[in-house]
């Protein structure tokens, strides 16, 4: 979307520098990266970004500052998963936008969805200086002004801010990253740059246990308490592979949450339907749906709680809504159907491109870096974009004042 910038990217690569960035990242990561990494940043105009980081930020603020969204959102947290101590917004928060055309031809930010649970903080730095290192970009036109964290952070406050919102007060010894087997989980290598940046460990939450109101995991023999937790662990895959524990949600632990757990159901595809704002589709809870549209094609159904698009279904069937039951439509929205426009120019045709803008609240809300996925399949997931090449997991860059 800088074409200066793009036609020096597309005009000097060469399969061997994605082969060099590819290995770059695996070194700087320390294990090897298992998601598809596309050949390519992408390069939007600095305007297009704040629009989106301000819009992202009005969302999160319309459902945070809302008393009677506090109180609906009640519903939306499982009785077994509600945690005690709930602070008053969330730490992190992740808005994806689509881009679209509208009808006079100007190209929009369209939400996709938001969801109050932390990303990729220590990784997608790193990917998006490898993809700079790996391709030469600082030595392109108008590349020795590269940038790619937002809200005017570089490296050093970047990494203090995470910093205060993951490890607080606390010695970093007594602070965990806490996640589902986490040497199974294809974001092993954010947790590992997590590790090195902030000198914390990444532990398995079925190996915390329990001793009162304390929490503690063991180590070369010996009890180590956790004094803060960097949440990870999704409930739905908790859920889905019946992970059994030695602590209880609900207890009232002597821990604190970095990325409270609530909010993780407070703000999600459950904010939708109440969010008003240029940005936002025409979205529906599939039980408060008065009918089933004739013209399905144009929507998208979408269950409540899960990651990586699993289980949504672009132009659904009438079968498809009809097959959910009726105690179970209230899990899912019907989303009115966004188109992207391919805006990022690749040898392989145009290519679309989904932004996320990722947030960090602690003195205030601040966006801090965007993950950009690249695809030209019907939805933005590998299963979506299988055997293709330029598409995948990407980084946004911007070409700094």
């Amino acid at each position: 979307m800088i074409p200066f910038l793009r036609k020096q990217f597309n005009t000097s690569f060469t399969p061997d520098k994605y082969q060099a960035f590819l290995q770059r990242i695996d070194d700087a990561c320390g294990t090897h990266v298992q998601f598809r990494l596309s050949e390519t940043p992408c390069f939007f105009p600095q305007s297009l970004l704040r629009r989106m980081a301000e819009d992202g930020k009005e969302l999160i603020r319309q459902l945070v500052e809302s008393p009677a969204y506090r109180t609906r959102s009640n519903a939306s947290i499982p009785e077994e998963f509600r945690v005690p101590n709930e602070p008053p917004h969330p730490m992190f928060v992740q808005v994806d936008f689509g881009l679209v055309r509208d009808s006079e031809g100007s190209i929009q930010p369209k939400l996709v969805e938001l969801q109050a649970f932390p990303s990729l903080y220590a990784y997608q730095g790193t990917l998006a200086q490898s993809y700079i290192d790996a391709y030469g970009l600082a030595r392109f036109e108008g590349g020795d002004r590269l940038r790619f964290f937002l809200g005017g952070l570089d490296g050093t406050s970047y990494r203090e801010l995470l910093r205060r919102a993951i490890i607080g007060t606390h010695d970093p010894a007594n602070v965990i990253l806490m996640e589902i087997h986490p040497l199974e989980q294809k974001t092993l290598p954010d947790f590992l740059l997590t590790e090195k940046m902030l000198g914390i460990k990444t532990v398995d939450i079925q190996a915390i246990k329990k001793q009162g109101a304390q929490l503690y995991y063991e180590r070369n023999g010996g009890r180590i308490p956790i004094r803060r937790i960097y949440n990870r662990a999704i409930v739905d895959e908790l859920q889905r592979k019946n992970v059994k524990l030695e602590f209880d949600w609900r207890d009232d632990l002597n821990v604190e949450w970095a990325g409270h757990p609530n909010w993780y159901f407070r703000i999600s595809k459950f904010s939708i339907p109440y969010l008003r704002h240029a940005s936002v589709p025409k979205t529906w809870f599939l039980d408060r749906l008065e009918r089933i549209p004739d013209n399905l094609q144009d929507y998208a159904l979408k269950p409540l709680y899960s990651f990586a698009g699993l289980g949504v279904v672009i132009g659904p069937k009438r079968d498809d809504i009809e097959a959910i039951p009726a105690a179970k439509r209230a899990d899912y929205i019907l989303q009115e159907r966004m188109r992207f426009e391919p805006v990022i120019e690749t040898p392989h045709g145009g290519t679309k491109a989904e932004v996320r803008v990722m947030y960090v609240w602690q003195d205030e809300l601040k966006a801090v870096l965007t993950i950009i996925r690249m695809g030209r399949g019907l939805m933005m997931g590998v299963d979506h974009n299988r055997n293709m090449e330029w598409v995948g997991a990407s980084a946004g860059l911007y070409v700094g004042e």
